[in-house]
């Protein structure tokens, strides 16, 4: 089988983005990581435990009630307990309700990617006020393929300190994610930003975007690295 992104030393790759994250938390109390119960913030988990250690580490758990699975909760939960990670879990139904009050003019429920970046920018900003509360850095769990297409939501996951794995594709994401053995619950799992009733990444970007990279998905860049927007936020890996 053709791989060009197989990752050649997976165990290297882990251990550069370990140091990455290990060279840039000592001067907080630690880092915090919004956990959805996705394979990406799972893996970001797993990796900043490696890197600081469990008690240096943070997981926000950040349910919309009406949205949001309860497995995808109980998953993310089950896994940071496993790693000794200390989690809360903030629900975005009050604010949002105030939110959608406010905006009643505007709220037709006809175009559900409206909410789905308000619920975004409610989480970035949730992750903020406990990360300055308690000095610590905001790990994002966006990847390689989600940042070359443009699929996150300006000031809401893209606000973050860190990409950890923002130099990895979606390929490689699952790839190492096995190597390091993290459950089979997050790496069978379908994408899903859980933004609205039935999202997944499948049906908003088409089935070769959203579960294929590589030259035959056309989303290689011809030139690496992020660019000034993300210098300092991405490890260098692979």
């Amino acid at each position: 089988m053709n791989t060009p992104l197989r990752l050649k030393d997976p165990d290297a790759v882990a251990r550069t983005i370990e140091m990455f994250i290990f060279a840039r938390v000592p001067r907080t109390q630690g880092a915090l990581v919004a956990l959805s119960g996705g394979i990406d913030s799972a893996l970001v988990l797993g990796l900043a435990v490696r890197a600081v250690g469990p008690e240096r580490v943070l997981g926000l758990l950040m349910p919309d009630g009406t949205v949001t699975s309860k497995q995808d909760m109980e998953d993310a939960r089950l896994w940071a307990e496993k790693l000794g990670v200390k989690t809360h879990l903030i629900s975005l139904e009050p604010v949002l309700r105030e939110m959608k009050g406010a905006l009643h003019p505007w709220d037709s429920g006809a175009h559900p990617p409206v909410w789905g970046n308000v619920k975004a920018r409610l989480r970035m900003t949730l992750n903020y006020a406990v990360a300055n509360h308690e000095n610590r850095i905001v790990l994002g769990t966006g990847n390689r393929t989600e940042l070359l297409l443009g699929y996150f939501t300006k000031y809401g996951d893209g606000g973050v300190d860190l990409l950890p794995i923002g130099m990895l594709y979606k390929t490689q994401v699952r790839q190492l994610a096995r190597h390091l053995q993290l459950p089979l619950a997050f790496i069978d799992k379908a994408p899903s930003a859980g933004l609205w009733p039935g999202q997944t990444d499948e049906g908003e970007l088409g089935a070769q975007s959203a579960g294929r990279d590589g030259p035959n998905s056309g989303i290689i860049p011809r030139t690496r690295g992020g660019g000034e927007a993300l210098a300092g936020r991405l490890p260098p890996v692979p």
